[in-house]
């Protein structure tokens, strides 16, 4: 059972505040080779935005270029107020692989933003994230003791830790069987509704993009740019049931068509 000590520790800590994204003429070179041609986008504050695009268009990099992992060749990405120049402090951020630490059990791990960031009294913040996401009953197991759903399900908890303003996601599904994949997708947009974080997830899925996001940014081949900004009407929670209906199709089609003219092909 958890201290008083820890609980007031914990819940002391708020969630951090959402804070919007804004990209203006924002391009990538790798050498002589044009990645993203200039980019311009908003995303609000507390906005869930998924960007779709066939490989190789640039999207994971727009995402680490967000987030401060790399930088632009040109233009400015500014996060409320300040530039950014180097990663981001405030972001949790899940990648296609989970990149657990196998010597470390799954309590170990999801503590471990908290040990890099010298925060004290997160265990209970761990340990909630846990029981929400499923997985508490695995807290002293090891990664390679788990399936790659539940092990997604913890590196999710881990980018969560902090109370993250801003939640980052690249392709963290991909590798995933559809059933599982159906799972989670259900299960991230439970955990967006439950936080006010900006939420940026890239997927080679259409499916997926309109499911999870409030909006969906469909990007060209490269050099990346935006084709398309869509708006997704359907309220939260969302059921798998909602996939089936005339009005997703419809969305799925318009940004399929997208990638038929160009003759590009995307799950």
């Amino acid at each position: 059972m958890l201290s008083a000590d820890q609980q007031s520790t914990d819940s002391e800590r708020p969630e951090a505040a959402a804070l919007p994204i804004v990209l203006e003429g924002v391009e990538k070179f790798y050498g002589g080779m044009q990645a993203i041609a200039p980019v311009s986008l908003t995303l609000a504050g507390g906005e869930a935005v998924s960007i779709v695009g066939p490989s190789g268009c640039g999207k994971s990099t727009l995402m680490r270029l967000i987030a401060g992992l790399d930088q632009p060749s040109g233009g400015e990405i500014r996060i409320g107020e300040t530039v950014v120049a180097a990663p981001v402090a405030d972001m949790g951020i899940v990648f296609q692989r989970d990149l657990l630490l196998d010597w470390r059990n799954v309590l170990d791990n999801v503590l471990l933003p908290a040990e890099i960031k010298g925060l004290q009294g997160m265990t209970p913040r761990a340990l909630e994230l846990l029981r929400e996401l499923d997985v508490a009953d695995f807290a002293k197991s090891y990664p390679w003791q788990l399936s790659g759903g539940m092990r997604q399900r913890v590196a999710i908890a881990r980018a969560l830790l902090a109370h993250p303003g801003l939640i980052f996601l690249d392709e963290p599904f991909s590798a995933l069987d559809a059933l599982t994949r159906d799972q989670m997708n259900v299960l991230l947009q439970q955990v967006q509704a439950s936080r006010n974080a900006t939420t940026l997830l890239i997927t080679h899925s259409i499916s997926e993009a309109i499911f999870c996001a409030d909006r969906v940014i469909v990007m060209s081949g490269r050099p990346g740019m935006i084709l398309d900004d869509i708006r997704v009407p359907f309220e939260r929670p969302r059921r798998l049931a909602i996939r089936e209906t005339a009005e997703f199709t419809a969305i799925g089609r318009r940004i399929r068509e997208h990638f038929e003219r160009a003759g590009d092909l995307v799950g």
